[in-house]
């Protein structure tokens, strides 16, 4: 199997940060040492799982053989999930890492595509490592103190979380389709060249086996050394809290109700809800209270043009950016209350100022917004955003654009954090869960803590049924964890199409956005899934071209 796969395994210097030199990181593939020293103790074995850290969000050639400068692991999947739905939408043409075709479903649905080839051979990678260090800890040959446990912990929830990404992008949805016949992905458990594996395994065998991996996590972090805190870099590593927040998502996606609201009560309890003050400063560190997971992204080490913040942040100073900021579906924003502070973070009124946008309407020639009775008006609205949010001269405005996510320093090309899981995620997977076991008082409950700290007017008993209880869950997920990448697997989960121009219309140009305009739901629709790398076919003796999706 995967013939291009070279084990993620890193043997990292000393780290001592004085400089934007890169002279201080040593790396080295394990194809230039030997297994035996890479996993020869506990150290060297975390020294692994911090190349795995790493790995999250640098750039792919780094990780993979034939990798490329275009993908840079969670900075770039990150944001693709709400971009392919919509949620986040471009207000004109994206102009290089191909996230146009992203957004015009063309990039997913093509076999050859880089974006589907990354993915796979990176979640792999992070499997095969993992491999590795399981095999080995577990062997009897290292003392299994608690060192020890907590790596083994971190190496079974780095498998579950591989296993959960691939699933959920090269596989029909679980809860749309018939788990135990539609054709899975393949199981890995080689941590040796050839890397061996099994043909397509059915959704089921590898949900069974996400679940199975957690749970082996959780048992032996139990026993483990505790994660340190106080620091960014802290929450790069894995912990009992961030297993039991992949086992809350994974359960929630496979229909295990009772399972995600349990699961994802124990994930949140050592993370408290942001107040305003945390929730409106830019979502770019993992030191926020509520983080449970994210990747502390090194100065010298950063993707700049690469990274999540290039592509989603509106202060961010690149091209991508600054000629097509990033906006969201007014249907969100014109439903948020007035009460809800969440709404401030979505410039309704933003001037568009750019010649350029997708919809022709950009320019004080093309203004309609009753608010700007002239020109200079229109101009002094532009230049305070600007000045508000720390913008350099060349980035343009438009209605609903967003400041969620902005930069520590606004207006640079900084390296910021990457954030991947968060107490209030948990608050809403176990509310969803409750919901769909019709537990309307429980599920009311688990909204409660969330709502009322973001809307001083939060009444959650006026959503009295499973229906109108889905409904105001689907608004809260799409609000509360705008930009972080959840849309995409929430359609599949709910089997919701793409319509941008239901309701009013989202604000997105069909002509700019083509097929991904319009989806049918996944449950009738196979384009939701995305297609195997042809590279892996080729390759892999054990999938041909029947096994394509």
């Amino acid at each position: 199997m995967l013939k291009k796969l070279i084990l993620l395994l890193f043997v990292i210097g000393a780290i001592t940060v004085t400089s934007c030199s890169e002279d201080f990181l040593e790396t080295k593939p394990t194809d230039a040492i030997s297994s035996a020293d890479a996993l020869a103790t506990a150290d060297n074995m975390f020294l692994i799982l911090q190349g795995l850290h790493r790995g999250l969000y640098s750039q792919s050639q780094t990780i993979l053989p034939g990798g490329n400068t275009a993908r840079a692991g969670e900075h770039y999947w990150v944001p693709m999930g709400d971009n392919l739905v919509g949620g986040v939408i471009h207000s004109a043409r994206a102009n290089n890492l191909s996230w146009q075709n992203t957004t015009q479903w063309i990039d997913h649905t093509q076999e050859t595509s880089l974006t589907n080839e990354i993915l796979w051979y990176h979640r792999y990678n992070i499997i095969a490592s993992s491999n590795a260090i399981i095999n080995k800890a577990t062997d009897g040959s290292i003392p299994e103190d608690a060192r020890l446990k907590e790596i083994i912990g971190q190496a079974y929830t780095y498998r579950a979380y591989a296993y959960l990404s691939l699933i959920q992008h090269f596989a029909k949805g679980y809860l749309i389709g018939n788990p135990s016949t539609d054709p899975g992905v393949p199981l890995l458990f080689a941590s040796e060249a050839p890397f061996t594996s099994a043909p397509r395994s059915t959704v089921q065998e590898i949900y069974d086996q996400c679940m199975l991996d957690i749970d082996t996590a959780i048992g032996y972090f139990q026993g483990a050394t505790a994660r340190p805190t106080g620091t960014a870099a802290a929450k790069s590593q894995l912990n009992i809290d961030v297993a039991y927040g992949i086992k809350a998502r994974i359960a929630l996606n496979s229909g295990q109700w009772r399972i995600a609201a349990d699961a994802a009560k124990l994930a949140r309890q050592n993370y408290p809800i942001m107040d305003e003050s945390d929730w409106m400063d830019g979502f770019n560190k993992n030191t926020l209270p509520e983080v449970i997971w994210g990747s502390n992204v090194i100065d010298a080490e950063t993707t700049y043009f690469r990274s999540y913040f290039y592509l989603m942040s509106n202060t961010f100073n690149g091209s991508q950016i600054r000629g097509n900021p990033k906006i969201a579906d007014r249907r969100l924003v014109d439903a948020i209350p007035d009460t809800d502070y969440r709404k401030n973070v979505f410039l309704i009124d933003a001037p568009n100022s750019s010649s350029s946008a997708s919809n022709g309407t950009g320019g004080w020639a093309n203004n309609t917004n009753p608010l700007y009775t002239t020109e200079a008006e229109f101009n002094a609205a532009i230049a305070a955003i600007k000045a508000t949010y720390g913008m350099v001269s060349g980035h343009r405005t438009h209605p609903y654009m967003h400041m969620k996510q902005r930069q520590k320093n606004p207006g640079s090309i900084d390296p910021d954090d990457i954030i991947y899981m968060r107490s209030s995620e948990m608050y809403l997977i176990e509310a969803e869960a409750e919901a769909m076991l019709n537990n309307v008082s429980a599920a009311q409950n688990a909204l409660r803590p969330l709502g009322e700290a973001r809307d001083s007017a939060y009444d959650v008993s006026i959503y009295n049924s499973q229906s109108s209880l889905m409904d105001h869950i689907k608004f809260q997920r799409g609000l509360e964890l705008w930009g972080e990448g959840f849309g995409y697997t929430d359609y599949i989960r709910w089997d919701q199409g793409i319509d941008h121009a239901a309701n009013g219309g989202s604000g997105a140009s069909e002509v700019l956005y083509q097929d991904g305009f319009r989806q049918e739901k996944p449950s009738l629709n196979n384009n939701w899934i995305f297609k195997i790398p042809q590279k892996e076919i080729d390759a892999n003796p054990n999938i041909g071209p029947g096994d394509q999706n």
